[in-house]
């Protein structure tokens, strides 16, 4: 079982149509533990860790978004494991 870890950025209509939420049930179906944030420029951010086979199905799913999301981008990086997060949360 190979860890890693994600960042990425989602662009286009990603924010008020429930994209933190969703992300954060697809997160914690797949056992991945980190974060999600809208950022003032209007994407959503995301840093999370687990499994990089969970992580790639959660990248499917950013360059997807829920039902009313309108992805245009998403911007990946993969990162080191660094074991930083117990939970994952939506961040304000």
């Amino acid at each position: 079982m190979e860890m890693a870890r994600l960042r990425a950025k989602v662009h286009g209509i990603v924010q008020g149509v429930n994209f933190r939420y969703y992300t954060r049930l697809k997160a914690q179906e797949l056992g991945i533990k980190g974060w999600v944030r809208n950022n003032p420029d209007g994407t959503v951010e995301v840093d999370a860790e687990g499994e990089k086979e969970a992580l790639s199905r959660l990248l499917e799913f950013l360059h997807r978004g829920p039902p009313s999301a309108v992805v245009t981008k998403v911007e990946a990086e993969w990162l080191p494991f660094q074991g930083l997060y117990d939970s994952f949360k939506v961040r304000f």
